[in-house]
């Protein structure tokens, strides 16, 4: 048998350990070329948009490249800790610390082939698939057509050969500085009852605690301000809890009798610090990544929900235009004219905007009746305005209205007499989000003449709203931006241009996230065989199978579910905090995100479950 050939079997005979290491590298691969097919496609080349998209797909490839180099090489470093006993064998037998290195060399460059190429054939096999996703995702004007990625192909491979290479090259340094009594005795080395630091443990509570008040107790502009520090004091206290306070707190649970002695609680306990105090780093590791990948998500759909819900609050009717009074007629009948043709049926409203200068401030003015007019269109409830009485109206919403502005002011009458604003009114009636008045239609006639006039449409579709797209397009196609708006067209242009960051956050908080699963994975079965000689041991003195399933399946939900319990209360908070700054609810799309995820996760956990309880029993 050639060292080749050795090299070879040692990795199927590691199968089971190994595989969650080819399969996540090959779907980081997968993801990787998926991008390169996007960045060299034909469709993406000419205009600013597909430029646009281009510079953010070779942006995010760049990112998941420098993740992924940190994520294999973790992922390879976990497997030479299982291994370090057998290659202590092998020492003892005469392999030599060069061979030995030339030997994990192998294997790594081999894993790193299979990877690299069944993750190219996986991209080709679903691209067309994920194109068409793209293409409804992005919002693009020209198909995305499948064709064969020759320049994505050959970056890809060359650039994870090149990664696998450097990452078998460190690893195998690794290797040499390792003793050959460190390498026999392995992970069986006495570790002594794990204790907590009282201090360190409180310390945890008080910057986590701390750093969750901060964030979800500031509004505004000063979330952005306290946005570094309360990262930085999150993540320490994310590392302190992991490392003190889950052992204090299980060694407090130890002490409690009644709940250690019952059933197999005793088992499940016995060694639950040691893992918590072996496993601290890789659960820290696992709830940053997912809390990187929970909050980016959330916050892409949630911008994304905020910019929508704003655009469909601050523009209430489907079509609106402004029109100088010498050009009203003509582009209101073209409107209606492209409406038509359109098949597009609407209700159509207009008035005459005037503004008037009160303490050299410029103010809209209007009468009760064209306001009420307007408030019916959109189903809001009129008002009754005597004569000597005028309100101030604020946009729905409006933060930016100066309603306490107008309120200090008075308006003066041709009459003599001056009217004092009294009350406050929140609608969305007229296209202004700066706050306004309305007067009786008695006190309009005798205001001083306004400074400005124009005159404003407004168009409420009633059926054939399927085609305000295509109207819209040949509307602004001969008038002026700034004269006519569709809530639709405009919706659907900032759709287009943030579908692109929307992709791409979706991808690589996929990836984060995959990676943090595939961490967990790794450090579950790196105890294996430890767990099975403990196990069976138990069984030994009457551990039921039904008994223990109980446990491992206790024991393994510990290990699943605590960094992303912790990830998801981190997640959680960072998306209200955002909320608090947008001022805007995202509820909905944070309860979404985080479900979806956990999911995920509790799949994965009972597709883990299986498999590891499976090879417990086999030794029983």
């Amino acid at each position: 048998m050639t060292f080749r050939k050795f090299a070879f079997n040692n990795v199927v005979r590691n199968k089971r350990l190994y595989a969650a290491y080819f399969l996540s590298s090959m779907f980081t691969v997968m993801v990787f070329f998926t991008f390169g097919i996007f960045a060299f496609h034909p469709s993406l080349a000419g205009n600013e948009m597909n430029a646009s998209v281009k510079t953010g797909m070779n942006i995010s490839a760049g990112i998941i490249y420098v993740f992924s180099f940190f994520f294999i090489l973790y992922s390879m470093s976990s497997f030479l800790n299982t291994r370090k006993r057998e290659f202590g064998l092998l020492m003892i037998q005469g392999m030599s610390v060069r061979q030995l290195r030339r030997m994990v060399f192998l294997e790594n460059m081999l894993i790193g082939f299979f990877a690299t190429i069944g993750g190219i054939l996986l991209g080709l096999v679903f691209s067309k698939f994920i194109l068409l996703i793209a293409e409804n995702v992005l919002v693009m004007e020209a198909p995305l057509n499948f064709y064969f990625p020759i320049h994505a192909l050959l970056i890809t491979f060359g650039s994870f050969t090149l990664l696998f290479f450097f990452i078998s090259l460190f690893v195998s340094y690794i290797l040499r500085s390792r003793k050959l009594i460190d390498l026999i005795k392995g992970n069986k080395k006495s570790k002594g009852e794990p204790k907590a630091n009282i201090f360190l443990t409180i310390l945890a509570a008080l910057l986590i605690g701390s750093g969750y008040a901060v964030a979800l107790n500031v509004e505004g502009v000063a979330v952005i301000a306290v946005m570094l520090p309360v990262i930085i004091v999150v993540i320490i206290g994310t590392y302190l809890f992991f490392t003190q306070l889950s052992v204090y707190f299980i060694r407090k649970l130890k002490k409690n009798e009644n709940l250690f002695w019952r059933k197999t609680n005793m088992i499940l306990f016995s060694d639950l610090s040691f893992r918590m105090k072996d496993n601290a780093r890789t659960f820290f590791m696992v709830a940053i990544v997912s809390t990187v990948a929970f909050s980016a998500i959330g916050t892409l759909f949630g911008f994304q929900s905020f910019i929508t819900a704003n655009m469909n609050t601050n523009h209430p009717y489907t079509f609106s235009s402004y029109s100088p009074v010498n050009q009203e007629q003509h582009e209101v009948e073209f409107i209606n004219d492209t409406l038509k043709k359109e098949n597009i049926e609407s209700i159509h409203d207009e008035t005459l905007l005037r503004y008037y200068e009160i303490n050299q401030n410029t103010v809209l003015i209007t009468k009760q009746s064209e306001f009420n007019r307007f408030a019916k269109l959109l189903g809001e409830d009129t008002i009754d305005i005597q004569p000597g009485e005028v309100k101030v109206v604020e946009f729905k919403k409006s933060k930016f209205g100066h309603t306490e502005k107008l309120l200090e002011q008075t308006i003066s009458l041709t009459s003599g007499e001056t009217l004092i604003p009294e009350g406050v009114i929140s609608s969305r009636a007229l296209p202004t989000l700066a706050s306004y008045y309305v007067v009786s239609d008695q006190d309009f006639e005798r205001l001083p003449n306004p400074i400005r006039e124009e005159y404003y449409h407004v168009w409420q579709v009633t059926k054939g709203e399927k085609n305000t797209l295509s109207a819209s397009k040949k509307i602004l196609e001969a008038l002026p931006d700034y004269e006519f708006y569709s809530r639709d067209y405009m919706i659907h242009e900032v759709n287009k241009y943030y579908g692109l960051v929307l992709f791409v956050g979706l991808f690589i908080g996929i990836v984060f996230f995959v990676s943090a699963g595939s961490f967990l994975y790794f450090r579950l079965y790196a105890d294996l065989d430890e767990d099975k000689q403990k196990f069976r041991s138990i069984a030994k003195i009457g551990l039921s199978e039904k008994e223990l399933k109980t446990v491992l399946t206790k024991q393994t939900a510990i290990l699943f579910f605590t960094p992303i319990v912790v990830a998801l209360v981190h997640g959680a908070v960072a998306l209200t905090a955002l909320s608090h700054f947008f001022y805007y609810d995202i509820t909905k799309v944070a309860v979404s995100v985080l479900g979806v995820f956990l999911l995920i996760q509790i799949v994965y956990f009972y597709i883990v479950r299986f498999f590891y309880t499976k090879q417990i029993k086999a030794v029983l």
